[in-house]
């Protein structure tokens, strides 16, 4: 039966030599030349990659000679086995072994630089609290040995836990590699989060040693973190050492009995690494925490190496001749992405302070004045520029930017649009999607892929991705829930202190066992474009018509009038259409009216359905967000229905907490 035609409204193309001339077709001819299929594009490719993943991820485990020891290798030195099948009668997932026999580092795999010399820059500090900070390779790698000496020093070993409640600056990224090199687990936390989030996290891992800063400056604005740094050293027993680096204030004093940083990386040593199995732990990174305890879920050195390998060289494209930016801070997982950079050679930009700091222009013109290549955002800062007019082509020289991403929610076509109109016409922009789980993405770009206004290309290689129905059933050009039919390798060991493996389980299997259910909704074109329509736990679903929230927020925030949005739809108790409840905040001097109300019904009565007209709609000084930038609709429901504020969301886990009161309020005022 032939495949269903797609009209897509393509938005950029790949070059006709782009198998000869990118990475991703290297690697298709090396497949072929190496005894493997003759792949004849990229969907071909991913086709292999998820009905073949032993051989794909043998693949790339040789086409990019991942330094390890390997106890069961063929003729070339290559892993024999990269995933142990289910054994009869057993679920794909949980539970699969990859790479058995494999002993590495990820730090060493980082520290090689490929392609990168001892003089070359491949970090670049770009600060709002010091002037910019570099390392070259031998300096990074310089600065790694030292704070593994140091770590040495202060009695860290082989899975101790190792924490930094500091920014996106380079010392973080010399104690992670120096943990990792260890065989110690890392784990972070941005100096904007408050205590209690901090201590949530913290309190279930056990840390030994801890980097601190002494506050930072967020664009004019000096934040000091002296006092929260005290209360998290109190509450956390099994602290054995605070390193201290004052970096709001190069004078500040160190607490008494701390290591200053200049002490931890004072003695020289060389650079070492103790390979550890391929699932020994590397880094815990915790879920939002907006309701209930964060879950530290555990990655793996193998992993995050061969995923991040995989994910940057390939889909990216980015080699030893790319400057490589992601806007992040420490506690969200485009932080460890961006840092992976490293693996294929890359320059890092690690970037610490407000984005819209003195203007929206800022980042770039920081990408003109460093040479970005790539350059990574999120769809709402992307929206933000669109929506105040900003022109970046006009504001800084962005001829060196090949590739362009977007994450942290869906971008509507509307944003897509905008950048091939006022960033430039032949940039890639990548569309992704994934998630701190897995630490990377499910769906994304490809540089053999078109790119078409609203829709992410495809699934990313190695990922078996579907949309489900309700009865567990794929559906193809249909709202289904996301899911994995195929295990990953970087899917979590479990979370920290699940012995047992229950409450992951009931994380992502429980819906439908053996296959990942994780919580977005999704719609699978024949050709194997998408689209992500938000967390299917916040649908719009009202008569039998389910909306993605996402569809929602492209309608509203297209008002001029309209900066930001939220809605809910609060279910009635027999199961009717309940009320649908729309909060808007307004450009700064307008006041929410009946005539304004009337133009976004109007607007969401013509473009989604008329049954997706909102009942009430309210004026809010604020949308509440993660630190990472996503709306909490879930809380807001919660808090609606009558739950109490502080038990619905953690309030340290959010960047503006004061305007959860807000919603608090109108729970008792059901109109207008």
């Amino acid at each position: 039966m032939p495949t269903p035609q797609v009209t897509h409204e393509v938005l950029w193309e790949p070059a006709p030599d782009a198998r000869r001339t990118t990475r991703i077709g290297a690697f298709m001819d090396w497949v072929a030349d190496h005894g493997g299929p003759s792949l004849a594009d990229a969907r071909a490719l991913h086709g292999w990659s998820v009905d073949d993943q032993d051989a794909f991820w043998r693949a790339v485990w040789a086409f990019f000679a991942i330094p390890a020891t390997v106890t069961d290798a063929d003729d070339q030195g290559v892993p024999a086995v990269a995933l142990v099948p289910a054994a009869p009668g057993e679920p794909p997932m949980p539970g699969r072994t990859w790479f058995p026999g494999v002993a590495l580092n990820y730090a060493e795999a980082m520290l090689r630089m490929p392609g990168r010399a001892d003089d070359d820059v491949v970090v670049v500090g770009r600060s709002q609290s010091r002037d910019d900070v570099t390392w070259t390779a031998a300096e990074l790698r310089d600065a790694v040995a030292r704070a593994r000496a140091g770590l040495v020093r202060l009695g860290v070993g082989r899975g101790d836990r190792v924490v930094a409640y500091a920014p996106n600056v380079p010392e973080t990224l010399a104690l992670l590699l120096a943990a990792a090199s260890l065989g110690a687990v890392f784990s972070s936390c941005a100096p904007e989060f408050g205590t209690r989030s901090v201590i949530d996290r913290w309190g279930q891992i056990e840390p030994t040693v801890m980097l601190a800063v002494d506050g930072y400056r967020y664009g004019a604005k000096a934040v000091d973190r002296r006092e929260e740094v005290a209360a998290i050293q109190a509450a956390l027993p099994t602290l054995r050492a605070v390193v201290w680096l004052p970096y709001l204030d190069g004078e500040a004093p160190p607490p008494e009995g701390a290591t200053t940083w200049s002490e931890l990386v004072a003695e020289p040593a060389e650079p070492a690494f103790d390979r550890v199995p391929f699932d020994h732990p590397l880094y815990l990174l915790f879920s939002s925490g907006t309701t209930g305890l964060p879950k530290p879920i555990i990655h793996s050195h193998g992993g995050i190496t061969v995923e991040h390998t995989k994910s940057i060289a390939l889909e990216l494209g980015l080699g030893s001749e790319d400057v490589f930016f992601w806007y992040s801070t420490t506690g969200w997982m485009m932080w460890n992405l961006l840092v992976s950079g490293l693996l294929t050679g890359s320059t890092v930009v690690l970037y610490d302070g407000n984005l819209a700091h003195p203007d929206l222009g800022s980042l770039w013109r920081m990408a003109d004045e460093l040479g970005v290549t790539y350059f990574g955002t999120s769809a709402p800062y992307l929206l933000q520029c669109r929506k105040e007019g900003l022109v970046p082509k006009e504001v800084a020289d962005l001829s060196r930017v090949r590739g362009l991403g977007s994450t942290g929610a869906p971008l509507p076509a509307e944003g897509f649009r905008w950048v091939y109109d006022a960033v430039a016409p032949d940039v890639r922009l990548g569309s992704l999607s994934g998630g701190t789980d897995v630490c990377t993405g499910f769906v994304g770009a490809n540089p053999m892929l078109p790119v078409y206004a609203g829709e992410i290309s495809g699934a990313c290689l190695g990922v078996a991705v579907a949309a489900y129905d309700t009865d567990g059933q794929p559906v193809v050009d249909e709202l289904g829930e996301l899911v994995i039919t195929a295990p990953m390798p970087s899917m979590p060991l479990g979370f920290w202190g699940d012995d047992d493996g229950a409450r992951y389980r009931a994380a992502y299997f429980e819906d439908f066992p053996g296959v990942w259910r994780h919580g977005d909704w999704i719609t699978i074109r024949p050709d194997g474009s998408c689209t992500i329509t938000g967390r299917s736990d916040a649908t719009l679903n009202r008569g039998g018509v389910r909306l993605g929230t996402a569809e929602f927020y492209t309608v509203v925030e297209g008002l001029d009038e309209v900066t930001d949005s939220l809605v809910v739809h609060l279910e009635d108790s027999e199961g009717g259409a309940g009320r649908l409840m729309l909060f808007v905040t307004l450009t700064p001097g307008l006041d929410l009216d009946d005539a304004l109300r009337r133009r976004i019904r109007d607007a969401l009565r013509r473009q989604l359905s008329p049954r997706h007209v909102p009942d009430v709609i309210h004026q809010v000084p604020g949308v509440p967000r993660t630190l990472s930038g996503k709306k909490l609709e879930v809380p807001v429901k919660k808090i609606l229905r009558g739950a109490d504020v502080d038990d619905a969301a953690s309030r340290g886990a959010l960047q503006n907490p004061e305007t959860l009161t807000a919603y608090e309020a109108l729970r008792e005022h059901p109109t207008p």
